[in-house]
């Protein structure tokens, strides 16, 4: 084999045309030249690589170009990206950092234009998208489609701005992404009318076959937080045309462990159609978002992968563009240097500025769940020392904070339930969707030193009490790593493993924290400004009258 032009032989495994032969192909200059039936072959399976089909790779804290070293190695050769994140945090520089980095190396990304930035007018964050920046990015080739539209209020009252928003990306012929949790009925026929094509936020299959049925593909989402597979994976026996698979966010101790192609072993394993779920994890993409992507075709780029069987389904080999990128496990990829860019100027806090004076009346509480986005509202009296509404590590109601990591301001105060710490406390600045610093903790003093050290280090992760901490340094926009994937693993299992050594018994604290303040997913949450009630849309009182 030599860089330009080798053969490679094996069971092909056509999803084109649903179909397993033995066979041999040509690769030369990037593209499959040549595919030649044979009468036997090595018992080896050659196939179409996998594609996450909706990601924001600043949640794997490393930015493009070190996490494709990672992705590669579980024969994920595309994926479908949102740089919504660091959109919120540095704005179109954000996005062309993404781009930039992704290109560095040979692994496929494809990146969209962020509809919602910021996600809504209730935070702040560090830049704004309008419709006129929008439209400047949907004409660009290198944007591939518009980014999930987590305003659906906004589109239900046919809000100006969103609607010509929208209009741009059907004008460039380019697909929209949806973000629709718990929008059924009327709500949901005008969401899909408007021209939004898919959602990975379907938590029960009602919601899903309602969305199939008008039209809307559905991704189901296993992340390092929401985790929908074994919920929505019984839509692949009747609707398997109309589903993809995706991770949203992954962290990085979860890549490392696998990546699409474990949805694509478990969906094997539970007795689900080969050819329907090899489909969901590439062809299916590929289609619905026209990425040239190949998919084991005459002519089409060499992206492809070896696995050895579909019981153990080891990724043997990851090709994309004809050239080998990982192998038994390990990334040939080499690493790439990036810049420290970065938005950050939060002030540091004292204990005193996190004092809730009590008005002897009950709070409002978030009461947060495990593997699951959603949160609901809980009313309780608190625990009051010297006039101050503090922590009860007791019923596990913990004081949370949210703080304006753009400008000095006052941290906004609210409560949670359900994190399960009994001393320290935890930080970060991956605050979905503007990445202001969320945290929580057992005392103010806690608190106010895990909040801190994030202001001076101008962000990360850290778990910290008075005689101890973990530190995970973000200093590209305060969301990713200059370190490389396996460093910021361990560097994450530290800050973790304190979190849980704390007493949190989330599988992934920090996750759950990190939505905490995303105000577009209901039911209760905090953002820099204040508590929010997402069903009414609008701020609310901490006490409860």
């Amino acid at each position: 084999m030599n860089d330009n032009s080798f053969t490679l032989s094996g069971q092909i495994v056509d999803v084109v045309n649903s179909r397993i032969f033995p066979g041999s192909i040509t690769v030369k200059d990037e593209k499959i030249v040549e595919i030649t039936p044979l009468p036997s072959a090595e018992h080896r399976f050659i196939m179409p690589g996998f594609i996450d089909a909706h990601i924001h790779i600043e949640s794997s804290m490393l930015p493009p170009s070190e996490f494709a070293r990672m992705a590669v190695c579980h024969g994920t050769v595309a994926t479908v990206s949102d740089p919504h994140e660091i959109a919120n945090v540095m704005g179109v520089e954000g996005i062309d950092f993404m781009i930039k980095s992704g290109n560095r190396g040979h692994f496929k990304f494809y990146f969209g234009a962020p509809s919602c930035v910021p996600a809504t007018h209730f935070e702040t964050s560090g830049f704004t998208i309008d419709a006129k920046a929008i439209e400047t990015l949907m004409a660009r080739d290198d944007i591939h489609y518009l980014a999930e539209m987590m305003n659906y209020p906004g589109v239900l009252a046919d809000n100006p701005e969103i609607l010509k928003k929208l209009e741009a990306a059907k004008k460039y012929g380019k697909p929209i992404d949806g973000h629709a949790p718990m929008v059924m009925g009327d709500d949901i026929q005008k969401y899909i009318a408007a021209g939004v094509s898919t959602d990975h936020e379907c938590y029960d299959i009602e919601d899903a076959l309602e969305k199939i049925r008008l039209g809307m593909k559905i991704l189901i989402r296993e992340g390092s937080a929401a985790k929908n597979f074994d919920t929505l994976i019984p839509l692949m026996a009747e609707y398997p045309e109309m589903l993809m698979f995706c991770s949203d966010d992954k962290h990085p101790n979860d890549l490392i462990k696998g990546h699409i192609n474990l949805l694509v072993k478990r969906a094997i394993g539970k007795g689900y159609k080969l050819m329907s779920v090899l489909r969901a994890a590439s062809f299916n993409a590929v289609k619905h978002y026209h990425l040239d992507v190949g998919l084991l075709q005459l002519g089409d780029d060499a992206d492809f992968i070896v696995v050895d069987n579909f019981d153990d389904f080891n990724v043997l080999q990851t090709y994309v563009r004809g050239r080998l990128l990982a192998e038994n496990g390990v990334t040939l990829m080499q690493r790439r240097k990036e810049e420290a860019n970065n938005n950050f100027h939060a002030a540091i806090i004292k204990p005193e500025d996190l004092r809730i004076e009590d008005e002897g009346k009950h709070i409002k509480v978030i009461a947060c769940m495990d593997g699951n986005l959603i949160t609901n509202t809980i009313v309780a009296m608190p625990k009051v020392v010297d006039g101050n509404i503090v922590s009860d590590t007791t019923r596990d109601i913990l004081k949370m904070v949210v703080l304006n990591r753009y400008a000095p301001a006052k941290p906004a105060i609210g409560f949670i339930n359900n994190f399960g710490l009994k001393r320290g406390a935890i930080a970060t600045s991956v605050a979905h969707d503007s990445h202001n610093i969320v945290a929580v903790g057992c005392s103010d003093e806690d608190i106010a030193r895990a909040v801190d050290m994030l202001v001076l280090t101008k962000g990360g992760m850290v778990a910290c009490s008075e005689t101890e901490f973990a530190l995970l340094p973000l200093p590209i926009a305060g969301l990713m790593s200059l370190e490389e994937g396996a460093r910021v693993v361990e560097s994450y299992e530290r800050v973790d493993q304190l979190a849980h050594e704390f007493g949190s018994h989330l599988n992934d604290p920090f996750m759950t924290l990190s939505f905490m303040a995303l105000l577009v997913i209901p039911e209760l949450k905090l953002s820099d400004k204040g508590l929010f009630d997402v069903a009414q849309f609008e701020f609310t009182s901490l006490i409860a009258q």
